[in-house]
């Protein structure tokens, strides 16, 4: 082959590279620019992307409702995730192709501070865009879980949820016979009498009754505002019991029994939207290898009693149930 036939390749071949460069930046301006270019990486490792066309978003609320922790480099943060949630609604706020919310709930409840403040971003996000929210119950939305679908137009619930739980926890441990059997003796050097409460007395007992007896009247009118329900009848079914998906129709604390499916078809038509987005991790093997031997590690027993302390803070008020194994 000449050298000019060899140049003259050379210059094709950059030309055609040049061209399929351009037309993949090109592609991908035009397809930001059709999404309103939201586009943005959230806490914990999550992407939101809009689809660029009408679409319902689900928002997920499994697990214990709590604080968002940071994981280590290898591990993956299962479970409800808070601060990730509240990014996805603001970003939801934002985009103009949102059509509304599909609340999917499958929790227990967890802490006062987090159910409550999801519970108004979503009343925020409906008064911001006018865009309606409706709720699903899966196996779990009682104590929090139940608190947070309040900002729904609509709850639905599987034949088999356990709802309800209307009510507040404040737990903790007494470990001063451990700490006896062990040989530990502890100290506390404070500067008031209600400061230490390792071992109650009916006095501090008595305060932090006061602060549950708060949360407990704030979690009532909550629950009367979103049903539309009188406050006595609420505090009628808010003695802490939990209710079948029956129950809670018959009492007015859902609105519909159905399968998610079903559900997910009726807000179709309601809405007339056929995209669902929901937002997702992005996966990572490695991370998951990790995580899955982490959990095949033998714990001490130390660990153990520690783990356990941690489940239930000492003072910390929780909408919360408690769920039989």
């Amino acid at each position: 082959m000449k050298k000019k036939q060899i140049i003259g390749l050379v210059v094709a071949v950059a030309l055609f590279i040049v061209t399929g460069i351009a037309s993949v930046l090109t592609n991908t301006v035009s397809r930001s620019l059709l999404s309103q270019n939201i586009e943005t990486k959230l806490a914990g490792d999550f992407t939101f992307h809009s689809p660029g066309k009408p679409y319902i978003a689900v928002v997920e609320v499994t697990g214990t409702i709590q604080e968002q922790t940071a994981a280590g480099a290898f591990d993956i943060t299962e479970g409800y995730q808070h601060t990730t949630t509240m990014e996805y609604i603001d970003k939801l706020m934002e985009d103009s192709y949102n059509r509304g919310i599909l609340l999917y709930v499958d929790s227990p409840g967890g802490t006062v501070y987090e159910s409550e403040e999801l519970y108004l971003k979503l009343l925020q996000y409906k008064e911001e865009t006018g865009w309606p929210v409706w709720g699903y119950m899966a196996h779990y939305a009682a104590s929090g879980g139940y608190l947070i679908s309040m900002a729904c137009d609509k709850i639905f619930a599987n034949a088999n949820t356990t709802t309800g739980s209307i009510g507040v926890i404040m737990s903790g441990f007494d470990m001063t016979g451990l700490y006896e059997k062990l040989g530990i003796k502890y100290i506390s050097i404070t500067s008031g009498e209600f400061k230490d409460s390792t071992q109650m007395t009916d006095e501090q007992i008595e305060i932090y009754q006061g602060q549950v007896d708060e949360y407990y009247s704030k979690f009532v009118k909550i629950v009367s505002d979103g049903r539309d329900m009188p406050e006595d009848s609420v505090k009628a079914l808010a003695d802490g019991r939990t209710y079948t998906a029956e129950q809670a129709l018959k009492n007015g604390l859902i609105d519909e029994i159905a399968l998610y499916e079903d559900m997910r078809s009726t807000m179709k038509k309601e809405f007339d939207v056929n995209t669902f987005y929901q937002l997702k991790r992005p996966s990572d093997l490695l991370s998951s290898l990790f995580s899955q031997v982490k959990q095949l590690t033998p714990k001490s027993e130390a660990q153990v009693l520690t783990e356990a302390a941690e489940k239930l803070e000492s003072g910390v008020p929780m909408y919360y149930a408690e769920q039989l194994e």
